[in-house]
């Protein structure tokens, strides 16, 4: 299952691996790519995606579902 996160807050290099170590700390998450400029993130897994809007928030940033 692959879910699609529009993030909102990230600005540098630093961002970008604070959002993915998040992503990647929720249960069921395989794989993340985050997209700086697009302001994306892609995650591959069972993961819940409240869970993985709530991972990101702990981290300071905005994110919800694509689509």
């Amino acid at each position: 299952m692959t879910t699609e996160l529009t993030v909102t807050g990230m600005s540098c290099g630093h961002c970008e691996k604070a959002v993915t170590g998040a992503l990647k700390s929720v249960p069921g998450v395989q794989d993340v790519r985050v997209d700086l400029q697009g302001g994306t993130a892609t995650v591959q897994g069972e993961a819940d995606p409240q869970a993985l809007i709530a991972a990101v928030a702990e981290e300071g940033y905005g994110a919800q579902v694509r689509g």
